[in-house]
């Protein structure tokens, strides 16, 4: 994607060839820093402070951290301990563990003295195999907003009104997005989209980065508050809900930001598509019951109780919301059951929400079970 112009992507190796940068996105949407990592414990705390965040980019740096927790020790012992460490930094993205699973398997058999190069060469793979899967996700997701714009303008719609919650761009990815990418493709094809951005509260995820990066690609959006979308579904003011996951499970269930299970909600009750767009390596084929089987981790009650920002002089201040002492629960996930989801957007086609949908579209996933 592009920043005022410039073709860039979230994570890169550094010049240096030892180092990696990232977009470290607890700055924005004030100010665009470029972070170096240098270690596995700088990519281990980047992903834990959310420096980088999204299912897929967390997979992409903690490739990465494998790379660089190899610099001066790549014994079995090593692989095992970035393994762990980095596994331990965030429990419900499922692309953390299938990507730490790619560095195991590619870099076990090899030589000691070989781990190090096919580290980085591997990490490099997954970041081009992350763009390649959300590019066809976003040609899928175009197909469907073609015919529903088809539709809306025969009946004298002058806009494809979307709404999107948290942040699914490509800001959560090396590139593209997955709920964004058939936005960004409609938007250049000269589609006229606009999209509805919740807020995302505790951590405002959609008016710091979706807004953010919608804005330097130049898509017409609007931020709304969370508790907006079904008002102005109710008014016909919204024509498709897409979102990004987290975590599949094989049957269909959704784990995403908090209140995406409330925005299904009310699109099934106003007769609107909800559709989630996610990679291949966001499936979790060893749970089935999403209420069951997925981990939602509880982060700091400070995100709920405190908001960031700048204040009137422009320094980035931390203000206190709620009164001193009052208590604060922060669940930063919900699960959508697989019943409110209108289809699953892959890279290898559109399919229901349920076990025999993705297996239409996986069936080596068939083959596994059966073994």
């Amino acid at each position: 994607m592009r920043i005022d112009g410039v073709p860039t992507r979230t994570i890169r190796p550094a010049a240096d060839g030892r180092t990696v940068e990232i977009i470290d996105q607890t700055r924005l949407p004030h100010a665009l820093v470029w972070d170096r990592l240098t270690s596995l414990e700088e990519a281990a705390v980047a992903i834990q402070q959310m420096k980088v965040r999204g299912a897929p980019l967390i997979g992409a740096a903690a490739a990465y951290g494998v790379a660089l927790a190899l610099a001066a020790d790549a014994s079995d012992s090593r692989i095992e301990m970035a393994y762990g460490r980095l596994l331990a930094t965030r429990p419900t993205a499922v692309n953390l563990r299938w990507a730490l699973d790619e560095m195991r398997r590619a870099l076990l058999p090899l030589p000691p003295g070989e781990r190090a190069a096919a580290a980085w060469r591997r990490a490099g793979e997954i970041c081009d195999e992350d763009v390649a899967l959300n590019s066809a996700i976003g040609d899928h997701g175009l197909a469907i907003l073609r015919a529903l714009w088809e539709k809306r303008h025969a009946a004298g719609a002058e806009r494809l009104n979307v709404l999107t919650h948290c942040n699914a761009g490509w800001l959560a990815t090396v590139d593209w997005g997955t709920a964004t990418a058939a936005v960004y493709k409609a938007h250049d094809s000269g589609m006229p989209i606009h999209v509805w951005v919740d807020e995302t509260r505790p951590r405002n995820q959609g008016a710091s980065l979706t807004a953010r990066e919608l804005g330097w690609h130049g898509v017409p959006h609007t931020v709304i508050v969370d508790n907006a979308g079904g008002h102005l579904m109710q008014r016909g003011q919204v024509d498709m809900c897409i979102v990004g996951t987290d975590r599949t499970t094989a049957a269909g269930d959704v784990a995403n930001k908090i209140g995406t299970y409330l925005k299904a909600l009310a699109a099934r009750d106003n007769g609107i598509p909800f559709y989630v767009a996610l990679p291949g390596p966001s499936i979790d084929w060893t749970g089935s019951d999403g209420l069951r089987d997925i981990p939602i981790e509880e982060r700091s009650a400070a995100e709920v109780t405190h908001i960031s920002g700048l204040a009137a002089d422009g320094r980035p201040a931390k203000i206190l919301l709620t009164p001193e002492g009052s208590g604060a629960a922060n669940p930063a996930f919900d699960v959508t059951p697989a019943r409110l989801v209108t289809g699953l957007i892959t890279e290898r086609g559109v399919c229901p929400a349920s076990r025999e949908g993705l297996l239409s579209l996986y069936p080596e996933r068939r083959t596994r079970a059966a073994q």
